[in-house]
């Protein structure tokens, strides 16, 4: 397609709206006293070359890769795991045969998620096999990914993985440190040769933050004796108290720009030497359960913990209520053994 400007002024359109197939097609050559006017004219020519549902749908040749660049780039960017998300897709996607959108089934993703789980496949060499939870992730992505597209009719198909169910799983096992575990990695952090390493593992034993959020923290989050946590997995902007002693701290290391340096790698070193054994996948989250589950047992309210770790649902902050010394108590006062021996008294 091409609109130039002709000797006399004035302007030509010369296209083929189907396309060239072995070298022939329509072609429209058309001059008109503007561009304006050639460009309006093309853009209607083009949305009813098509718009003809008498010679059906066209077939749909897409890859599911490209089709996951589509989600990526009209939503997934804006949303904060979208990168994660599809990283993962792209990798299930190449696994699979990089297979077109319309060829993508149930089926397929039932046969790839087997040989994940397995270790028939694996993405890195760290594990030797997933779990049914990381298989669940991967099939909530594909299932979201798909109702989007259908809402911003990208998609005009069933979503393909809809009639699966995902695997039945265990409630994790959320660890935390007791006090001598503490104390243990506190020391151990101490002697690090990361020098922020220490005020970052403060920081979110004390406030509860996700690592990320600690460690990404700018002099512009602390204000006096409290810090504010923004760009949150929550999307939720939410502060919290903190010691003298510990915005001392903080603001004596630095007051404007990012507070600290990545420190994580210093981190697993650390808790590696105090020999503090942990169920897999919890390092990254076991200060933040350490901060929820003592703030439970020293007597703390629940709606409070959910404030604290800016949760938006309460189910997942009553994952700590049992922490709570007083937890269903009642069960000791009201079961029918106890209350038959309070009437025979």
């Amino acid at each position: 397609m091409s609109i130039t400007k002709q000797p006399d002024g004035r302007w030509r359109l010369d296209f083929y709206p189907e396309g060239k197939k072995n070298g022939k097609g329509k072609r429209i050559r058309i001059t008109r006293a503007t561009k304006g006017e050639l460009i309006a004219y093309e853009r209607y020519i083009l949305d009813n070359v098509d718009n003809q549902p008498w010679l059906g749908d066209k077939e749909d040749r897409r890859k599911l890769s490209e089709l996951i660049e589509t989600w990526y780039n009209s939503h997934g960017v804006t949303i904060d795991d979208g990168n994660t998300r599809k990283s993962a897709m792209i990798y299930a996607s190449d696994c699979m045969g990089s297979p077109l959108a319309t060829e993508f089934t149930a089926k397929l993703f039932s046969s790839y998620r087997e040989k994940r789980i397995s270790g028939k496949l694996k993405r890195t060499e760290r594990l030797d096999k997933v779990s049914p939870r990381t298989m669940n992730l991967e099939l909530a992505y594909f299932r979201a990914m798909f109702n989007e597209l259908k809402r911003l009719g990208e998609w005009k198909h069933e979503n393909p993985v809809e009639s699966i169910r995902p695997f039945k799983t265990e409630e994790a096992e959320m660890a935390f440190l007791n006090h001598d575990e503490i104390n243990l990695l506190l020391e151990e952090c101490a002697n690090s040769s990361n020098k922020h390493l220490l005020t970052v593992v403060k920081i979110c034993l004390s406030t509860g933050a996700r690592w990320s959020e600690a460690e990404s923290l700018r002099g512009s989050n602390v204000s006096k004796f409290r810090i504010t946590y923004t760009n949150t997995k929550g999307n939720r902007n939410r502060t919290v108290p903190i010691s003298e002693e510990l915005y001392n701290l903080v603001v004596g290391k630095k007051t404007r720009g990012a507070l600290f340096t990545s420190c994580y790698s210093a981190f697993r070193s650390a808790l590696k030497r105090t020999k503090i054994v942990l169920p897999d996948g919890q390092m990254s989250h076991v200060l933040r359960h350490t901060f929820a589950s003592h703030f439970m047992m020293n007597g703390g309210n629940i709606l409070v913990l959910q404030r604290i770790l800016g949760h938006t649902d309460i189910k997942m902050t009553m994952r700590y209520a049992h922490f709570a010394p007083d937890h269903l108590d009642e069960a000791v006062r009201l079961n029918p053994l106890a209350f038959n021996e309070s009437k025979g008294d």
